[in-house]
Parts: structure tokens; C-alpha cells; sequence
């Protein structure tokens, strides 16, 4: 088993002891039911903006893991207990005969989010969220994942099915436009890393993305270029998007999402 990442290097400076931390705590919890811990979202795309974003880590464990043990891993990754350097902790326990099929549902054991300016929650019920969230993440996780402990995350997490995922990014475009908890350059963000994706079948680092899409479509461009600006600065002072703009775009990302499950379909048959 790999206890640590084989360059830690490779993760940003700020989260690195951190990081460690939580594997620690994790393997003191879990011991040997824990089958790996894998870096998701920003720190996985390379896009981590310290004071800006979350750190993300799925951990995939043995099903028969006691419920208990659930609790108690709560209570040791908590923030002040484990005190968070990034704007929170996403972090979500999947057990491992899930994780290793393709799903479109979220499935998870536990999710727990924690951190200085993240809501604290933390869910056992799967069928009380919405399940994009956990199939864009999982996605992630298999493409690009920065393993932190045990096996390798194309081994440990499956690649949910192509049709999941579009379904997954419709749901994601649907909840940002609603608008309600979001920033409004995420919002913007990420329905540009859902062109990207519909364009290109890889997911690509927020920032990455609405500069490839602002490079294309000009009549979005300066609320694109707006919400980068914005994105760079941290989340206390983050701008205010014209709300007519966002919508107009986030409606744009749904009509290419749509193309795509349109051309998916006319391939298939």
C-alpha cells in the first residue's frame, strides 16, 4: 500500500501536512478496511487557489467497515479538531463493491463537508442528495485522482457510464442557475468545464476551461473574463456577476449539453 503520495511535491504546499494529517486519522479510524484515499476536484485538476477553494478527497473502504466507525471518522476529520487550511473539506466514504462499478447514483456512506467558510454537514443517507455532485466527482477521481493512500484510484473507482455523466451535467447547470449557496463566478466556471467537457470528453481545471470557451464565443467573453478576475480573489471578495449574463450563458452551456446527448444518441443509432 502507498501511504503517501509517491511526490508529494506534487500537491500544493499549503495542503500537504495537512493532507497527511487526514490520511493518518483516517487509517487510525478505518485501519485496514481503508482500500485508498484519493485527491479530487481542484487539487486533482492542478487548479488549487489557496484562500479560494476546497480540498475534495474521496475514500473508498471495505464494506464491512462498522457504521460506528463512520462517526468516529467524522468527529477526527472535523474542522477545528482537524483544523482545515483551505476553505473546507469535501470529503465523501464510499464502500468499495460501489465505488468499482459504473453508477450514476451517489452511493456513498458518508459525506462530510467541514471547514472555516463551509457550511458544516455531514450525510449518511445517500438518497437525500442530489447525485450529480458524487458522479462528477468520481469521474475525477478515476481520470485524474492524486492518490494519497493505498490502491491507484483508476483501480479503486470505476468511470461512470458517458450517459451518467451528461445526465449529471445537466442536473449541475439546473442547480447553478437556480443560483441558491453559489458564488457567481463557480457559477459561471463551472458551466464552462461543461462545454469543455461536451466539447473534448476530459475534464479540464475551472480556469482552463473559461478561458478556452471565452476564446471561442466572444459574446460571452467579458462575463467570462469577469468571473476569472473574480475567481482569482478570495471568496469574501468575490464579485457580483450581472444575473441577467449568468443566466444567459449557464442557459448557452444547457443547450450544449443537450447537442451533445443528441449526437451520443444519433452515434448510437
Amino acid at each position: 500500500m502507498t501511504r503517501i503520495p509517491a511526490d508529494p511535491r506534487s500537491l500544493p504546499a499549503e495542503l500537504r501536512p495537512y493532507l497527511e494529517e487526514l490520511v493518518r486519522r483516517t487509517l487510525a479510524v478505518c485501519g485496514p478496511r481503508v482500500v485508498s484515499v484519493v485527491a479530487v476536484g481542484s487539487v486533482a485538476l492542478g487548479d488549487y487557489r489557496h484562500g479560494r477553494s476546497d480540498t475534495d478527497v474521496t475514500v473508498v473502504v471495505d464494506p464491512s467497515l462498522p457504521a460506528e466507525a463512520l462517526d468516529d471518522l467524522a468527529a477526527a476529520l472535523a474542522h477545528p479538531s482537524l483544523p482545515c487550511p483551505a476553505a473546507g473539506l469535501e470529503l465523501v466514504v464510499y464502500p468499495a463493491d460501489f465505488a468499482a462499478r459504473p453508477s450514476g447514483e451517489a452511493g456513498y456512506l458518508m459525506d462530510l463537508n467541514t471547514g472555516p467558510l463551509l457550511p458544516g454537514r455531514v450525510s449518511f443517507d445517500p438518497a437525500g442528495s442530489p447525485a450529480f455532485w458524487y458522479v462528477i466527482d468520481r469521474s475525477v477521481a478515476h481520470r485524474s485522482g492524486r492518490l494519497l493512500y493505498g490502491r491507484p484510484a483508476r483501480e479503486a473507482v470505476a468511470e461512470p457510464a458517458r450517459s451518467s455523466l451528461l445526465g449529471a451535467l445537466r442536473a449541475s447547470v439546473r442547480e447553478h442557475t437556480d443560483g441558491d449557496g453559489h458564488l457567481a463566478d463557480n457559477r459561471v466556471l463551472n458551466g464552462c468545464r461543461s462545454v469543455v467537457f461536451c466539447r473534448t470528453g476530459r475534464w479540464s481545471a475551472k480556469r482552463r476551461a473559461a478561458q478556452e470557451v471565452a476564446a471561442s464565443e466572444d459574446r460571452f467573453r467579458p462575463l467570462l473574463e469577469a468571473a476569472l478576475r473574480s475567481f482569482d480573489r478570495p471568496r469574501r471578495f468575490a464579485a457580483v456577476l450581472p444575473a441577467d449574463d449568468v443566466r444567459a450563458f449557464l442557459s448557452w452551456v444547457a443547450e450544449r449539453i443537450e447537442e451533445t446527448a443528441e449526437a451520443d444518441r444519433a452515434g448510437r443509432g
